[in-house]
């Protein structure tokens, strides 16, 4: 039986995938712009030409050019072709420069290029089954801690942790904090930095991001931050924290289900837990608007959900959303849950959990 075609919805289909194919190069080379600092230079520089645009940051002349003429047919620079010279306008510049802080989205498009880097890997678990495991991503977990970094410095101490009631007059007093996952701690020597009084210990599985933490620290000058290898599956803290954090990390968990129990076993009973996880809804048709939603579930194939099978996990994924957040927190014990949004962070949801 031939099945009739819509031509009109044939053609539609095949410019949006147009649109998707020029939209990876178009990442692809956003990441590029961001890496080698080509957005940044343009936003100081009035009208200019390759050269110009070239010698102000330091690179080479040719490659310059067609990365600025795929911005330009990308309609991301401007170019006046009687000039012959190139700019970013400052709306434009809003979104895709180190100034912009978190609202930088060119550093996103890096994820792009690092995904692509474990295609094959992937490939070969969706016709074997398990995981690729964090050691095949390379750059992944430095540009997690970049951006990371920026959402924390401008969010945290001002708009996340005024959050949770009560908080931060307990901090300025002295409480026992801790964040589990935390990478590469920068979130842990904020914290740290700013109440003085408290004590936070950074908890990881990662050698390397304790290592970063442990270095920042000394850095800094911190003596009322610590950082410890452990693997939050297994860790045993009962009744030792006052506050407990985690930022995106349990969505990947191998086990999050014995995570965040023994996270509720670690917290007094006048304590609380910040879970900070990505804003989502449970059910994928009602993430058909969500402006994030394909790059969402697509950081969840090639990464997030993946990761965790390649250690016999549950795999969450990325998208679990806010109903099977609140069945997991319930589980682990924990009944009473505020889900809150902060200005500026347009990835995540922040659940304060606690147990009475």
């Amino acid at each position: 039986m031939t099945q009739q075609i819509d031509t009109a919805a044939a053609e539609a289909f095949a410019g949006q995938m147009i649109e998707i194919i020029n939209g990876g190069f178009l990442a692809l080379v956003t990441s590029v712009g961001h890496r080698t600092g080509l957005f940044d230079a343009i936003a100081k520089l009035p009208p200019s030409t390759s050269e110009e645009i070239a010698s102000a940051a330091g690179l080479n002349e040719r490659y310059v050019r067609e990365w600025l003429a795929t911005m330009t047919v990308g309609r991301v620079i401007e170019y006046d072709a009687t000039t012959k010279k190139y700019r970013l306008p400052p709306e434009h510049a809003a979104s895709v420069t180190k100034a912009a802080g978190p609202g930088n989205l060119a550093s996103i498009a890096q994820f792009v290029s690092i995904m692509g880097k474990v295609e094959d890997e992937i490939v070969d678990s969706f016709r074997k089954g398990g995981g690729v495991p964090y050691s095949s991503y390379g750059r992944f977990h430095p540009m997690m801690a970049e951006m990371t970094g920026d959402i924390f410095d401008a969010t945290l101490i001002d708009s996340t942790l005024p959050l949770v009631p009560g908080l931060v007059d307990r901090l300025k007093a002295g409480i026992d904090v801790a964040d589990v996952g935390c990478g590469s701690g920068h979130a842990i020597n904020l914290m740290a930095t700013e109440y003085p009084n408290s004590r936070f210990a950074g908890i990881d599985f990662s050698e390397e991001g304790i290592a970063a933490g442990r270095a920042e620290a000394e850095k800094m000058g911190l003596s009322n931050a610590r950082f410890e290898v452990e693997d939050a599956a297994l860790m045993d803290r009962a009744g030792s924290f006052d506050f407990v954090t985690t930022f995106d990390s349990i969505h990947d968990q191998a086990q999050p289900r014995k995570v965040l129990k023994n996270i509720a076993d670690a917290i007094r009973p006048d304590g609380t837990y910040l879970m900070v996880d990505i804003r989502a809804d449970s059910e994928v048709q009602n993430n058909m608007d969500h402006p994030l939603a394909p790059y969402l579930y697509g950081i969840s194939t090639m990464h997030c959900m993946t990761v965790s099978l390649a250690l016999d996990g549950e795999g969450l994924g990325t998208m679990w959303g806010e109903q099977k957040a609140r069945e997991l927190l319930a589980e682990a014990g924990f009944s009473q849950v505020e889900v809150e949004s902060v200005q500026g962070d347009i990835f995540n949801s922040f659940y304060i959990a606690t147990k009475a």
